[in-house]
């Protein structure tokens, strides 16, 4: 008999994140969330890109407006995806021509998706320390691009898949069909890496696998 696993009432997480794509990843694993804006403003030049993702996750955790039903022990979840080639740190295209260029640079080889994740946990009163407790570290997974000619790249552009996304490209999407392979987690591709949030969750005491307080 198959046994269907909940979560504990008191278990409460934000998102601070408007993005689709890390919605529907949290959804497709079954965990419950709430998902809040943030004032957090995102910086993609300065730094290496772990660093820079790091960083934006974690502001993004304090930027959170989080509501007054947050309550002590819930966690706040804050992440950044860059992509990196050459040396040179992609954030999100800002018109179509930036786009196009972002996809040449990315043709024929193979990039780095860099996602920061910044998970904190709201301190519980009567514990030993009422302290909030924060984690944060970055995955990287490596994906390289079959070569794309000016008319496939102008093709993809005019859907436009690529608004809103790291690299200009979401391989969840049509640039699926770019992809030659892919070494990492698919998961931190896409926006959320889950391999490394479940890590994150039980430093701080939680299993998202048994869904369970540790």
């Amino acid at each position: 008999m198959e046994q269907r696993l909940s979560f504990p009432s008191d278990f409460q997480l934000v998102l601070a994140s408007q993005s689709p794509r890390r919605h529907s990843l949290l959804r497709d694993v079954g965990i419950p969330f709430t998902v809040v804006s943030s004032e957090a403003e995102e910086q993609t030049e300065g730094e290496a890109a772990g660093v820079l993702a790091e960083r934006n996750a974690l502001a993004k955790v304090h930027g959170a407006a989080l509501p007054d039903t947050v309550g002590p022990g819930a966690f706040v979840l804050g992440t950044d995806t860059l992509v990196t080639a050459g040396g040179s740190v992609m954030g999100k295209p800002s018109s179509a021509y930036e786009a196009a260029g972002m996809l040449e640079t990315l043709s024929g080889r193979t990039h780095q998706v860099v996602s920061g994740v910044a998970l904190l946990r709201k301190g519980v009163r009567g514990a030993r320390s009422a302290e909030d407790m924060v984690r944060v570290a970055s995955a990287v997974t490596e994906v390289t691009f079959q070569s794309l000619d000016e008319a496939q790249i102008s093709a993809y552009v005019a859907t436009g898949e690529w608004k809103g996304k790291a690299g200009a490209y979401a391989i969840q999407g049509l640039a699926g069909l770019f992809v030659s392979s892919i070494r990492g987690e698919y998961s931190n591709v896409v926006g959320l890496p889950l391999h490394l949030l479940t890590r994150l969750f039980a430093e701080l005491g939680f299993d998202l696998v048994r869904r369970e307080w540790t």
